[in-house]
């Protein structure tokens, strides 16, 4: 499996560490020519999502991406990802790629201090670790989005269609 990770700004080198362990040929998208390298996966990491979005935007990479996502391919997004795929942020009328029906409220859980670990259930799977970094909610999701795990009664996965979504970081676990 060929995984591009979006390594403009935010934690790329642990989503590429990640995949690698999975055994994914991992590449870096920092640039439109890198789309043209073909993947199968678009890994969406942790980080700043304004920051994220703007530099998507002025590198061009923006509607390609938006592009390929719409059409199907496969995402896996963690805390910032998620938050650029939300149709909705929760006091923010900017929408990103807007291809994940949730609504999403940005630092949920606190500043930076207020990060945790915790463990719960993931996918059908007891005591998954679960590590929160200024992590969003997700508040509110589409009836056909099919939550993976849940904290304090929210959701913090989700998968639709071929996003998979997480508020948590499971490439610093998994």
């Amino acid at each position: 499996m060929k995984v591009g990770v979006l390594a403009v700004q935010g934690a790329f080198a642990e989503m590429e560490a990640y995949w690698r362990r999975k055994g994914a040929d991992v590449f870096e998208i920092r640039q439109r020519g890198d789309l043209e390298q073909g993947l199968d996966l678009l890994a969406l990491p942790g980080g700043e999502s304004t920051v994220q979005g703007k530099l998507l935007k002025d590198l061009g990479l923006f509607d390609p991406l938006k592009e390929r996502i719409d059409g199907g391919l496969p995402v896996f997004a963690t805390c910032a990802g998620l938050i650029l795929l939300a149709e909705r942020i929760e006091r923010d009328p900017t929408v990103w790629f807007g291809s994940l029906p949730v609504t999403v409220q940005r630092n949920a859980y606190g500043r930076q201090l207020g990060s945790f670990v915790t463990r719960g259930f993931f996918d059908g799977q007891p005591n998954v670790p679960m590590t929160f970094i200024r992590a969003p909610a997700i508040t509110a999701v589409s009836p056909d989005v099919e939550i993976l795990s849940t904290h304090l009664g929210r959701p913090t996965a989700v998968r639709w269609h071929a996003i998979t979504a997480f508020t948590w970081h499971p490439e610093l676990t998994f």
